[in-house]
């Protein structure tokens, strides 16, 4: 499958426009998964200070060192106070001259306090200045804690009566000086099949345009929780660090031969960087507590992956304790200015001319086995489960040998609780496209039939279930097994899909009344009851902007009439969700049911001209399935850009009663209005319910009409947008007077 990169200008459009409006995708500005992670485990734990904090003391790694992202080797930190090796130092913030903490009860003043003299007979009082106390105070903000002297004062005021005889009285005030304390934890690390410290920059397998294998490593201007570094900036700076381990290299001498290899891609599937920004490589010499340039690459626009092969040299480099780390210069407002990295490798016993990957390997999933959709309702499958496994399952391989590689079948499972249930088949002839072998730095994409096969287990009882999928191609020269196998999910939920959850852009048309549509052909006649969306924030946030929820029938494979539609005054707003699946789940209006036979198409009406950003998945190409119109529905066009938008129809299933659906509301009654556009005239039929009158809108949301007849007349009113409104129901219909 041949992949094309499109770009499309965000374009200044006044709210009436029809010319230049036009669809287009923007870079997104954070990262839902990552930001979904954050949203449930960030803990703010004692603000300001260090206490019930870790430090973590890294183990050191032995040589070669090799990730090719297959999987997760990032340190996890989430030591527990009582783990074994887990040690602690209380601090105190408050001590005496000789280092000695102070009481807990311990208080004092910044500001000079004072005794008091008073003479009633004279009626005059005289202040005198209560003597300083030097101590040292600590900041427990950060560890290790500095303590220094300080002078302070007592926290109260002594007042001496002297015309009588009588005991001093004393007037205590609040400190601003208190005795606390601060627990500082410490962790060892010990795992030495985890390579990386840290982990801003963010494993991921979906990012990158045709790796090598499965599995990159990704740098934007996204921190490790998602989040931008300056969100709404033009700041520019450095960004994601992946900094290593430290590494015994004391045994390497200046004469061994001890190369650096890696692979690196500009933009990917994401965001191009531009010139000004970079990939850098930077080596730690660890007894001059120092990290060196070593290599480093400016933005260029698409680009396949290119191998970088280094020797290291230099006698500060052979210790124990050396480090390396990438780190990229872009953007700090969002996901934008992308670098890949993969296939890292430090080892000896390499020469300048060791350049080669010997590895055969899956570039990518299976994202499904299913005939065009990445899920659909279990009770739509297992009631119209013939026919429906893929006659065209995509596989991505990789030959990066610079030798032929022996082809071999594959294998593809169906497991369901570790149990397999069915197998297939991946044909050599069809995995290496005919080739006599996979022939050298060769990715190859081939397409398998599955439909004569085994199926997913029709005769189970849940509401709704979920298989894994588990691919495997041998090989015989690779020296890497990681990637002869490759792991997804098949899911069988509520609703329809075309997408494999991930955006990599934000997609949408733009101009005032845009209309977006996407086609979908159930299994089944059923009600819909809904959608999921996966809004995305971009270069603009448009998440206060208006839009209606939207179903049309179909009229010769594009959208035809209205069959339900927000009413005017019930819009909807994008909402940035980092919960359920990312996805902002939209029922329809009294959460009525609408029901579709054979296919239809479910989007939005939009009021602004700015695009919404729905998530654009690029890995599945189904545009299409996408349709958008700027002149009102009047004509469609499909979309040019490769990818699925990421609207699921949610459909009225057993699960209904899960997510608290009453399965006792109506249907919707069917309407129909015409003619569309009208002159004059407009009828309405209702088939299925009362009609009790219309009430009819403007653009502006004024009413401008209300009758009880089933023919209205709109000569009076100018041409443009009306909406009318059934009475006693939600729906709402969008005429146009011409």
């Amino acid at each position: 499958m041949k992949r094309f990169r499109l770009i499309f200008s965000l374009l200044c459009l006044v709210p009436t426009a029809v010319l230049a409006q036009v669809e287009g995708v923007e870079p997104i500005m954070g990262n839902p998964h990552l930001q979904m992670k954050a949203h449930k485990d960030l803990k703010k734990v004692n603000v300001g200070t260090f206490d019930s904090t870790f430090i973590y003391k890294s183990d050191t790694i032995d040589l070669p060192v090799f990730d090719e992202f297959s999987k997760n080797r990032f340190q996890v930190y989430n030591a527990d106070y009582l783990d074994a090796g887990v040690t602690f130092d209380k601090v105190y913030q408050l001590h005496d001259m000789s280092d000695v903490p102070l009481p807990i009860s311990a208080g004092y003043s910044s500001q000079q306090t004072y005794k008091f003299v008073v003479d009633l007979a004279n009626a005059t009082t005289t202040q005198v200045p209560i003597g300083e106390i030097q101590i040292k105070v600590g900041e427990l903000s950060s560890y290790p804690v500095a303590h220094v002297p300080t002078d302070v004062y007592p926290a109260f005021n002594v007042y001496d009566t002297i015309d009588f005889s009588n005991a001093l009285d004393t007037v205590w005030i609040t400190p601003d000086i208190v005795q606390d304390s601060a627990t500082q934890f410490f962790a060892p690390v010990n795992d030495p099949d985890l390579i990386w410290l840290d982990d801003y920059a963010y494993h991921n397998y979906s990012m990158a345009l045709d790796p090598w294998s499965l599995g990159v490593v990704t740098f934007d201007g996204l921190d490790e929780n998602g989040y931008p570094y300056s969100i709404g900036s033009t700041l520019t700076n450095y960004a994601d660090y992946l900094t290593s381990k430290p590494i015994d290299m004391s045994s390497v001498s200046a004469g061994d031969s001890l190369y650096f290899s890696f692979l690196f891609q500009a933009e990917g599937l994401c965001d191009p960087p531009e010139s000004i920004d970079s990939l850098v490589l930077e080596f730690y010499a660890k007894d001059l507590d120092q990290w060196n340039r070593i290599w480093s690459t400016d933005g260029v626009a698409l680009d396949e992956f290119k191998h970088v092969h280094i020797r290291i040299e230099g006698l500060d480099y052979f210790k124990k304790g050396f480090q390396f780390r990438f780190k990229n210069y872009g953007g700090l407002s969002g996901s934008l200015d992308h670098f890949h990295i993969d296939y890292v490798n430090l080892r000896t016993l390499s020469g300048y001319q060791d350049t080669i990957i010997r590895d055969f390997a899956f570039v990518y999933p299976l994202y499904t086995l299913l005939d065009t959709y990445t899920s659909v309702p279990w009770d739509h499958y297992k009631n119209n489960f013939s026919g429906k496994m893929s006659s065209n399952v995509q596989v991505v391989v990789r030959n990066s040998d610079n030798v032929p590689e022996n082809e071999q079948d594959g294998t593809t499972e169906i497991m369901y609780n570790s149990v397999q249930e069915g197998i297939f088949v991946l044909q050599e002839a069809l995995l290496n496209n005919g080739d006599l072998n996979y022939s050298p730095l060769t990715t190859y994409y081939s397409f398998h039939d599955f439909s004569g096969g085994d199926r997913f287990d029709e005769t189970k009882t849940g509401l709704a279930e979920e298989f894994d999928v588990v691919s495997a191609a041998t090989h015989q020269n690779s020296n890497f097994t990681q990637n002869d196998s490759t792991f997804s999910k098949q899911y069988f939920q509520n609703y329809y899909s075309y997408d494999d959850g991930s955006a990599e852009q934000a997609y949408g048309p733009s101009g005032a009344q845009s209309l977006l549509a996407i086609q979908y052909t159930p299994y089944e006649p059923d009600s819909l009851i809904g959608a999921m969306i996966h809004f995305v924030p971009t270069v603009n946030d448009v998440s206060n902007n208006l839009f209606l929820l939207t179903v049309w029938d179909d009229n010769a494979g594009e959208p035809g009439n209205v069959i339900y539609e927000d009413g005017v005054f019930f819009p909807r707003q994008p909402s940035y969700e980092y919960d359920r699946n990312i996805f902002t789940t939209y029922y329809f209006i009294d959460t009525q049911k609408v029901s579709v036979n054979g296919t239809f198409y479910i989007g939005w009406r939009q009021f602004d001209a700015e695009r919404l950003g729905v998530g654009l998945d690029r890995n599945i190409v189904n545009n299409d399935k996408t349709f958008y119109s700027t002149d009102n529905g009047n004509s469609w066009d499909a979309s040019s850009i490769p990818g699925s938008v990421m609207i699921r129809p949610i459909f009225s299933t057993g699960l209904d009663a899960v997510l608290g659906i009453d399965s006792d509301i109506k249907e919707a009654a069917s309407v129909n209005i015409y003619p569309n556009p009208t002159k004059n005239i407009v009828n309405i039929e209702v088939n299925g319910g009362e009609y009790n009158g219309v009430e009819v809108f403007n653009i502006q949301g004024v009413k401008v009409l209300e009758t009880e007849s089933d023919r209205i007349d709109i000569e009076n009113q100018p041409n443009g947008i009306y909406f009318f409104r059934i009475k006693g129901s939600p729906e709402t219909y969008k005429i146009i007077k011409q």
